[in-house]
């Protein structure tokens, strides 16, 4: 698995940070969140691939985050895309599409299923991860997103399988994924061989929002957490006003609930060094970086 920051900037674009998209790449399958107003630009530059599986993920329709569908799903075309793409968001979602294809007058070379959000929980679940929602404190109908791995089989133990006189191949099979078999006339327990299951990866996005309690618990023991800091903390004002949050304010949350890794993103135009929000965070929370665009993270399975 791994994050590729596509936009980091906040409603302006800058010189060197786009608007907000953030890609994870997980196996063969891309999962966006948020496509900000030109984000094909830097999902062709970190070369994502056009016609991969594929899920788009809109926390709000403001147009920093959700403009760039547009773009996309034109590039796409004009570039033979023939999967069928998924995007999820809230029901204004549907008319903005809908209505811009219809007066743009572009045609998909591929299936668009829109899939409305209307409120909290599961929104995907596959066979090995699944994607939930939760509400946002924004100044519109928000959502922030995790993506959570189901867990993993334990180490299956190889030696002591074959000392058991187990063959390799099905019956391997059927023991690793929890399931016990009669061999010889004996019954083999998958937990003789098995060790405990391993804990899957979890990574929350907040979108833009107040911190919460909600999103505290919601975010709860994230592997990486990935949080809008729109403003300093002398600017918490202004955070208040406009239904952002501060880096001091990320960082907090990131504390409270319990993330191993927080990376800041969203930042005002205002900053041409952000690095004044890295050290503002710090002061609360170590383990903690700034997005950059076209910044690519490996998350590691934990054990």
């Amino acid at each position: 698995m791994k994050i590729i920051f596509l936009g980091t900037s906040a409603a302006v674009p800058t010189a060197t940070r786009g608007l907000a998209s953030i890609a994870i790449r997980r196996g063969g399958e891309v999962l966006i969140f948020d496509a900000g107003e030109g984000m094909q630009r830097n999902f062709l530059l970190a070369k994502l691939g056009i016609n991969q599986k594929m899920k788009l993920f809109i926390t709000h329709m403001h147009a920093d985050h959700c403009v760039g569908i547009l773009g996309l799903l034109q590039t796409m075309t004009l570039l033979g895309r023939n999967k069928k793409l998924d995007i999820y968001g809230e029901p204004r979602l549907h008319e903005f599409i809908s209505q811009n294809i219809r007066v743009i007058k572009f045609g998909l070379s591929f299936n668009l299923d829109i899939h409305i959000i209307d409120k909290e929980g599961v929104i995907v679940k596959e066979s090995d991860y699944q994607v939930s929602c939760c509400r946002s404190e924004h100044s519109v109908p928000s959502y922030s997103f995790s993506l959570q791995e189901f867990d993993r089989p334990g180490i299956f133990n190889v030696a002591k399988a074959t000392k058991l006189g187990v063959p390799k191949g099905n019956l391997f099979h059927k023991l690793q994924h929890g399931e016990d078999i009669i061999h010889n006339g004996m019954i083999i327990k998958s937990v003789e061989v098995v060790g405990p299951k391993r804990r899957g990866r979890k990574i929350g996005i907040s979108g833009d929002t107040r911190p919460s309690v909600e999103l505290e618990r919601f975010f709860a023991n994230s592997d990486v957490l990935i949080f809008e800091a729109t403003y300093t903390q002398d600017k918490y004002q202004n955070a208040v006003n406009t239904f952002h949050s501060t880096a001091i304010e990320a960082a907090s949350l990131a504390k409270a609930s319990k993330s191993d890794k927080l990376f800041l993103t969203h930042f005002s135009s205002r900053y041409k060094d952000p690095s004044i929000l890295l050290d503002e965070a710090r002061t609360v929370y170590e383990n903690v970086e700034l997005a950059e665009d076209l910044k690519t993270v490996i998350i590691p399975y934990t054990r």
